[in-house]
């Protein structure tokens, strides 16, 4: 019952911030870039559920590397790959998991962001989004390596919106490759996280 209200709770202030569902946080006011309307969906999956998740290793904004097997046997993960920094729906996407980091807990689970951003970049726009609980990755170089080994690399360069579910196992369990000019449902993903328990 807790968690369902809690689930509640994340999903009514997610939908009561409508302007922010597909813009963005008032923190990012005049430094949000917008591309307008783009392309749904520009790229093709390699990966699909059931398989083995692709490992690999990132370097991240706190400084370290993290590879994606380190978590095998300890955690799920889920892989959230958004196309750029400074783009309105990624600027409001990633702090609404902050909302939601009990439920990732509740569900044994760990958040991995990743971008083909540089890491400086990366820095400055995960500051002004304020405390990111979970890593933030960069997948620049060699540029879009892991979302090419994902089949999410765009052929602009950018990234899709997609979310992997790996369980503790390496298994990739669910795969939402969403619409890039839309935020991904947080009741989803969680429904999918509780699946694996």
């Amino acid at each position: 019952m807790k968690r369902k209200c809690l689930l509640l709770a994340v999903a009514l202030l997610l939908a009561a911030v409508p302007c922010m569902a597909q813009t963005h946080s008032e923190a990012f006011k005049d430094n949000i870039y917008s591309a307008g309307e783009l392309k749904p969906i520009d790229s093709t999956l390699t990966v699909k559920a059931g398989d083995a998740a692709p490992d690999f290793t990132l370097p991240s904004i706190a400084g370290q590397r993290v590879t994606l097997s380190q978590y095998r046997g300890k955690k799920n993960v889920v892989l959230s790959f958004v196309p750029a920094a400074w783009t309105p729906v990624c600027s409001d996407q990633w702090p609404g998991y902050n909302i939601a980091q009990e439920l990732f807990k509740k569900n044994d689970a760990i958040l991995l962001g990743i971008t083909v951003d540089n890491i400086p970049t990366l820095f400055a726009w995960t500051n002004q989004m304020g405390k990111l609980w979970f890593p933030v990755l960069s997948d620049f170089y060699p540029h879009g390596k892991v979302a090419s080994l994902y089949g999410v690399l765009r052929g602009d360069g950018t990234t899709e919106r997609a979310l992997f579910v790996i369980d503790k196992k390496g298994i990739i369990r669910y795969i939402d490759v969403h619409d890039i000019n839309k935020r991904p449902p947080l009741e989803s993903l969680i429904r999918e996280l509780e699946k694996l328990r």
